[in-house]
């Protein structure tokens, strides 16, 4: 089954969600504050380790720089506030941290190395233990987040499967993309993003992920361009 560890990883993600928002009103404030700032500094590490794989620092920067305008200019973040209203009358939520939980879990379980790899060999070899292994971070990570953030990182399940499921299937189309130069370049473009999601999380600075998110675009442009290998 091609999406197999795709429709696992989810499966993970629901399940540790549901535990999350049914523990979300149990945890004394004193526990979850600290949940909190443990999942952020955890956040900080991983976007370090994840942003120092780049192998061109040029293209990282302006990557960043270059996607950052964009997000800005089209005023991306309002119009994912809006969908995050939109998505709360649909579910009839009244969370207010309904966005906030989607964009943070999404950057958590999809943005990094181990999702790129692991869809990739479910694609180009039907290599699901990647995935699999990553369902199971995913599933606790995802019991801190949701206990947390509420809904949203229940709601994140959609662009999860989305993300995972496209890559696996461009795998298939396209395998002479995915170098490992190329590889390296999202993971440390996500690198930044998640960086930028720690320092949220620990409110040392308020950074505005949701209008850097293009620069995982431009990041996959600018490698192909580097490269100069054809689509196909």
């Amino acid at each position: 089954m091609l999406f197999l560890g795709t429709l696992v990883n989810a499966a993970a993600v629901i399940a540790g969600s549901l535990i999350g928002l049914w523990l979300r009103h149990r945890f004394p404030d004193k526990i979850r504050s600290i949940v909190f700032q443990g999942i952020g500094l955890t956040t900080l590490i991983i976007g370090i380790q994840m942003a120092l794989r780049t192998d061109n620092i040029l293209l990282l920067i302006f990557s960043v720089l270059i996607g950052g305008m964009i997000g800005q200019a089209i005023n991306l973040e309002d119009r994912i506030l809006h969908l995050g209203e939109y998505l709360k009358k649909r579910l009839h939520s009244g969370d207010e941290r309904l966005m906030e939980g989607l964009v943070s879990a999404f950057l958590i379980f999809c943005i990094g190395s181990m999702t790129v790899i692991g869809s990739l060999d479910e694609g180009l070899r039907g290599d699901h233990s990647l995935l699999f292994a990553k369902s199971i971070l995913d599933g606790f990570t995802s019991i801190a987040l949701a206990s947390t953030y509420g809904i949203g990182v229940l709601v994140s399940v959609i662009p999860l499967i989305l993300f995972q499921a496209g890559i696996t299937a461009l795998a298939v189309t396209a395998q002479p993309l995915f170098t490992d130069s190329l590889i390296n370049s999202l993971t440390a473009a996500g690198g930044i993003l998640v960086l930028g999601l720690g320092l949220n999380l620990l409110e040392i600075k308020t950074i505005r992920i949701i209008n850097l998110l293009p620069a995982l675009a431009v990041a996959f442009l600018l490698a192909l361009m580097t490269l100069r290998m054809p689509l196909w």
